[in-house]
């Protein structure tokens, strides 16, 4: 037996060294935690600190004190950052206590959850539409109900991966769907669809590639008259758009397709996000034919995939701003609008600030969209470059995210560099003050060395 192993504590000894407010059930249980991970070291090799276990475990137990969800300065010019939540959410107050959820105050009766985003989003879209909880439930909800036990055509072009290894074909084929590829990778005819459809045929589904952009020898059938080739033989056509664009972007140099144009091009049914360029939280919206729209409420599913209350008093918040106009309430929107003069003079004021903390300059560059939206298109800015030695560069950004708030940045050319788009102009003092912490952290730890 490895002697080391004797000289662990026995649960008792630690527990007594721990401050009394934690749940003794809950101490316990951290401890032999602590104590199991200490044995397993020390059977694999690894030289430990006996005497450090008891701090092990009160850190451990403080930490569950802590939220692990915490807000986070993002200076990495990626609006819809997907690993920090996507779309950066609107204030809005959540109701404490009970709501009328589903709970129609005019009547006295049940009610119904979709009341609350529904008028919204056909007044925006001019179409009804309901919610489920992300975009996959979306397009699984529109083909379980549209075509299980049948078959859904789909270009071979569009079979994308939608992230974190998510496939439409997966999803489809969950769905019960049948999937019938047609065409090719790079080029699509209307003609494949039509020589596609069987007896089995109950769905034509177009997918809009938001995530990449091919380009070269391609070719797609425009959306309308794959829509009139549907209602020539009564089959509806699905259209999954993803990033959901209901802003004309084009003044600001984005080019995405806009929801209520699919509508307007005859697609019967269509699925996006509300964590992208809506805005919003994260969700799945479908808006169409009230009939399908109908349909897919009805479907069983709709329930085990439908939103909480805090989603819904969210993207209801949302979606008024949207219908009034009201660009600047919705961050994406506001920061996707921001011109590179403003984000000039944003930078210059940021450097000026840092003097004394760290040298600095701005420079031009390049901010996008991110979150699976708008691939090949870029936003001009502004960037602060902070003017670090090469080797202690990924030291910088690390003390930055470790720190609260922590901030994320981006390294570009061994570069630190930040780029204000992404940083709400209230957050600047707090950026200010992190940088300057992961300054004196860089300069103890050289002058260490």
């Amino acid at each position: 037996m490895n002697a080391r192993l004797r000289e662990l504590p026995s649960v008792d000894e630690v527990l007594r060294k721990l401050d009394p407010r934690w749940p003794p059930e809950l101490a316990t249980a951290e401890t032999r935690r602590v104590i199991e991970a200490a044995r397993e070291k020390i059977l694999a090799g690894t030289d430990i600190d006996i005497s450090a276990i008891p701090g092990q475990v009160a850190r451990s137990l403080e930490a569950l004190e802590r939220p692990s969800l915490r807000r986070v300065i993002n200076a990495t010019g990626v609006v819809l950052h997907t690993n920090l939540g996507r779309a950066p959410l609107a204030p809005f107050s959540p109701i404490e206590g009970y709501s009328n959820l589903e709970y129609d105050l005019g009547t006295g009766k049940r009610g119904k959850r979709d009341a609350h985003a529904g008028p919204l989003l056909e007044r925006l879209l001019g179409r009804p539409g309901i919610v489920v909880n992300n975009g996959a439930a979306a397009v699984y909800l529109a083909l379980n109900e549209l075509a299980a036990g049948g078959e859904a055509i789909v270009s071979r072009g569009e079979l994308i991966e939608i992230g974190d290894g998510f496939r439409i074909p997966d999803i489809m084929t969950r769905s019960g769907a049948i999937l019938r590829e047609v065409g090719t990778t790079n080029r699509t005819r209307v003609e494949d669809y039509r020589d596609a459809i069987t007896d089995r045929t109950r769905l034509i589904m177009l997918v809009h590639p938001s995530n990449f952009h091919i380009s070269g020898f391609t070719a797609k059938p425009d959306r309308a008259a794959v829509a009139a080739l549907g209602r020539e033989r009564g089959i509806p056509v699905y259209e999954d758009l993803g990033s959901g664009c209901v802003v004309d972007l084009k003044p600001w140099g984005i080019h995405e397709p806009m929801v209520t144009d699919c509508l307007s091009a005859g697609v019967s049914l269509v699925s996006f996000s509300g964590d992208k360029l809506l805005g919003g939280p994260q969700a799945g919206i479908i808006a169409g034919d009230p009939d399908l729209v109908q349909r897919l409420r009805r479907n069983p599913m709709f329930r085990a995939l439908r939103c909480d209350k805090m989603i819904h008093a969210s993207l209801e918040s949302t979606l008024r701003s949207l219908l009034l106009r009201r660009w600047d309430d919705i961050p994406a929107l506001r920061m996707i609008s921001l011109t590179s003069e403003r984000l000039h003079q944003r930078a210059e004021a940021f450097r000026h600030k840092l003097a004394g903390i760290v040298d600095a300059e701005s420079i031009a560059g390049e901010s996008v969209i991110g979150g699976g939206s708008t691939p090949d298109q870029a936003l001009p800015t502004y960037l602060v470059a902070l003017k670090l030695a090469k080797q202690s560069v990924t030291g910088f950004e690390k003390t930055l995210w470790s720190g609260d708030p922590a901030v994320v940045a981006r390294i570009e050319d061994d570069r630190l560099v930040l780029d204000l788009r992404t940083v709400f102009e209230s957050d600047e003092d707090a950026l200010l003050a992190a940088i300057r912490r992961a300054q004196d952290t860089s300069l103890r730890t050289s002058t260490r060395g």
